[in-house]
């Protein structure tokens, strides 16, 4: 399986983990030795509930019985999509009342995109230096780095970089600006928090000269900051929200929600705005149900705080300068790369899966699902910290 997997299965680096997977459950992955390894990623954020959740799985269960796909995105009224378009306006903020579903976070970026543009004629767009929102050629376009983006060129134009965090910068969003597009917590950059009320005085410069804000909670949201949504952190609300990961309980997904005047515009002038296939899929969707249900009626979201502090107190080590993040969307931050790496293949082999971020190498990546438990993630910090003390 090994020597087909890299024959007939594109790769997205010269070296991927290769871990051949058997099956998994809770807080555990297994691979085809019987060998057991604790999450401590969750598919990068994705795995809310953790491996095959009951309720998910019974939630997809259920929903193969009465029908899959049936038509384009849209046209039929299928119960799945609508429930959790309602549920998630119903734990929003007005006027966030209507959601775009699609396939995966970066789709959502993009119809966030052509929505933002469609709905104020403008075409100027304003993102992060360190951004990542996706791959896609709209979402490529978002990021500041060159070498990542010069090989795709062209792409977007009418794009502009804030540095996060900046106040000088805010400056930057004027009349001609039709969106500035935020991850409400910086993901690949490092786990980078905003601070000072910064993503509030973003909405006010919004707000006075008629730009719309976009947060990407794609990372952040669904409960993983001891809020369902992470803007809710910061004193702001955006014009639109962009949800993904999370959000599917193991499957892929992605959404965008605005006011229901605004979301209209889609629909018209021209007609099909944007279409999708296999938005708002009913098997997707009944799963993606089921996940919001189990975080917001269950003491999920407020244990994650309660979690964030067992990390903190079990991870105090020299070799740890800093620990960045809310939550569980953690970051341990050390001396260098090579030190991250080695952090990170040795607790494969002891059975923990920790991982990079994109663009910070000093990082290692802590996002387990919410549903671990305290005594795996003590028990995780222990192997963590035996190999720090051999750096």
């Amino acid at each position: 399986m090994q020597d087909d997997f890299f024959k007939y299965q594109a790769q997205t680096t010269p070296h991927p983990l290769a871990v051949e997977i058997s099956h998994a459950k809770g807080s555990y992955i297994y691979d085809i030795n019987g060998k057991a390894y604790l999450d401590f990623v969750a598919g990068v954020s994705a795995n809310s509930l953790g491996h095959c959740n009951a309720k998910v799985i019974n939630a997809v269960k259920q929903q193969l019985d009465l029908y899959l796909h049936v038509m384009v995105y849209g046209e039929y009224i299928q119960q799945p999509a609508v429930k959790l378009s309602k549920l998630l306006a119903q734990h929003l903020p007005a006027p966030l009342d209507t959601t775009y579903l699609v396939n995966s976070g970066t789709e959502a970026i993009e119809g966030s995109i052509k929505l933002a543009r469609r709905y104020t004629g403008r075409s100027e767009i304003i993102s992060a230096k360190n951004a990542y929102h996706g791959n896609t050629l709209g979402s490529l376009s978002l990021m500041d780095f060159e070498e990542r983006k010069k090989p795709f060129y062209p792409l977007l134009p009418d794009i502009k970089h804030l540095k996060f965090n900046s106040e000088s910068d805010i400056a930057l969003i004027t009349e001609q600006t039709a969106a500035v597009v935020l991850e409400t917590i910086q993901g690949g950059a490092g786990f980078i928090e905003p601070k000072n009320n910064w993503l509030k005085k973003v909405q006010d410069r919004c707000n006075a000269v008629g730009a719309l804000l976009i947060l990407d909670e794609i990372q952040p949201g669904i409960g993983r900051t001891g809020k369902l949504f992470g803007f809710q952190n910061y004193n702001c609300k955006p014009d639109i929200v962009v949800t993904g990961k999370g959000l599917g309980g193991g499957l892929p997904i992605g959404a965008f929600t605005a006011s229901n005047d605004m979301m209209r515009t889609l629909s018209d002038n021209p007609k099909l705005g944007h279409i999708t296939t296999f938005g708002g899929n009913p098997v997707i969707a009944a799963a993606a149900l089921a996940t919001l249900q189990e975080i917001t009626q269950s003491n999920l979201i407020k244990d994650t705080l309660e979690k964030e502090e067992l990390f903190r107190n079990h991870l105090q080590h020299s070799k740890i300068k800093e620990i960045r993040g809310r939550g569980l969307m953690l970051a341990l931050i050390l001396d260098n790369p090579d030190a991250v790496s080695k952090v990170i293949l040795t607790a494969q082999d002891q059975g923990l899966i920790l991982f990079w971020l994109l663009f910070e190498p000093n990082a290692v990546r802590i996002t387990p699902p919410l549903t671990i438990s305290n005594e795996e993630i003590i028990s995780g910090c222990k192997i963590l910290t035996a190999i720090l003390d051999t750096l």
